[in-house]
């Protein structure tokens, strides 16, 4: 595969726009480089992709297969005689994330100055506290759950790097970072809270941020 690529791109190397153009040596070198590395690559990228894929469908079926139960619990929960849901209530990011960052804008002001004396993505939190509230739509079965549940958890992340793309400019400024790294580093914690919310926030766990914290304890 590699003599014929580097062949194909030795020919074509000498012909731009269908005229025989007689290149410099190194110059016709660089050019079946570049193509020949460029189609050595190409099955490699697929490849990856696939296995990247691959693993995340592998990922998600394991997740199902540890939550499937206690997603059948809280359904039976929510369906049982005399269970209400309670009202709304949100502590804002869980896990003392807003707690925490109140006290260290308070110690430090100049966190306070550039973020605000609460977690600029707070507002993601509190949309994302909502759809947990309840725990899904009425009528679910397990796996529907769990998929609303995913769904939540996706838009939570969406959100936080939304909150990001929003300040590039002013945290670009103040911390004399690029855009791209202002946007990486928001997408970094997006995809750390994403992975903590996949991780403790399955429902029947009788933690205060569960999957459908507003009905009661499941049994």
């Amino acid at each position: 595969m590699t003599f014929f690529a580097a062949s194909m791109c030795a020919a074509h190397a000498n012909r731009i726009g269908g005229q025989d153009v007689r290149m410099p040596i190194s110059t016709r070198l660089s050019t079946v480089c570049a193509y020949g590395i460029g189609l050595l690559l190409l099955p490699l990228c697929v490849a990856w992709a696939q296995d990247a894929a691959q693993s995340l469908a592998l990922l998600d079926d394991l997740e199902f297969k540890i939550e499937v139960g206690r997603h059948e619990r809280l359904i039976k929960r929510r369906t049982s005689e005399g269970a209400t849901l309670a009202p709304f209530a949100s502590d804002g990011c869980s896990g003392n994330l807003s707690a925490g960052w109140s006290l260290v804008a308070t110690t430090l002001p100049g966190v306070a100055k550039h973020h605000g004396d609460r977690p600029p993505w707070e507002g993601c939190c509190v949309a994302h506290d909502r759809l947990y509230h309840e725990g899904g739509a009425s009528g679910l079965d397990a796996r529907a759950s769990f998929a609303a549940r995913r769904v939540a958890d996706e838009q939570l992340r969406l959100c936080v790097i939304k909150t990001g793309e929003d300040r590039l400019d002013a945290l670009s400024a103040d911390y004399k970072l690029s855009r791209d790294e202002v946007s990486r580093l928001y997408r970094t914690i997006a995809d750390v809270m994403y992975r903590a919310v996949r991780f403790g926030g399955g429902p029947c766990s009788g933690l205060s941020w569960r999957w459908g914290f507003g009905w009661p304890q499941c049994d």
